[in-house]
């Protein structure tokens, strides 16, 4: 497979402190497996748009509940292993839920641009003020829909979450131009 170069790379060791930090953030009962993939997503891609660059670099694809991380499993199952975090499986309404709970502070030294830490937290407080189902379907925009189930999700399409917008001299602009049109003279 070839590599679209307009595509960021994968930084695992940021996503890795990403996932961390989310997961220390967060109330356990308040983040399933959902809500983290949409948490990075969102950060990831808002990130993309106001500097130009990902977050993590990691790749996201068309799932049923909206964009998922891939190598979200490896990351969890790492922290596991280094004794960072601990999951705990649990029955929430007839499904079953991972509770994501920090066993340690996280480290922060990948982070060290402070508007990362404060646009994750932001996104943060937006997905866990929603249910699982609903920040599901508020995921599913145009950049999810314009690709196919297991596809993935590029970067770019990041530009289609924020509404343009349109200033007094737009309009203006947009007058004239009208203005100057014969029919409408």
């Amino acid at each position: 497979m070839i590599r679209d170069p307009l595509e960021p790379t994968l930084n695992y060791d940021r996503l890795l402190n990403v996932v961390h930090y989310v997961c220390s953030q967060c109330e356990p009962t308040e983040l399933g497996n959902v809500k983290l993939h949409k948490i990075l997503y969102f950060s990831d891609m808002l990130h993309f748009v106001s500097t130009g660059h990902a977050l993590t670099g990691v790749e996201y694809q068309k799932q049923r509940f909206g964009p998922c991380a891939r190598h979200l499993s490896k990351v969890i199952d790492d922290l596991r292993q280094a004794g960072r975090l601990r999951v705990e499986l649990r029955d929430f309404y007839g499904f079953k839920k991972m509770d994501y709970i920090s066993l340690i502070k996280p480290s922060l030294e990948v982070l060290h641009n402070q508007g990362a830490i404060s646009l994750i937290d932001e996104v943060i407080d937006f997905v866990c003020g929603r249910s699982a189902k609903e920040i599901s379907e508020l995921s599913h925009t145009a950049a999810w829909e314009a690709v196919e189930f297991g596809e993935r999700i590029p970067y770019l399409s990041a530009y289609w979450l924020k509404q343009p917008e349109i200033t007094d001299k737009d309009v203006a602009e947009a007058e004239r131009r009208v203005s100057l049109m014969p029919e409408f003279a």
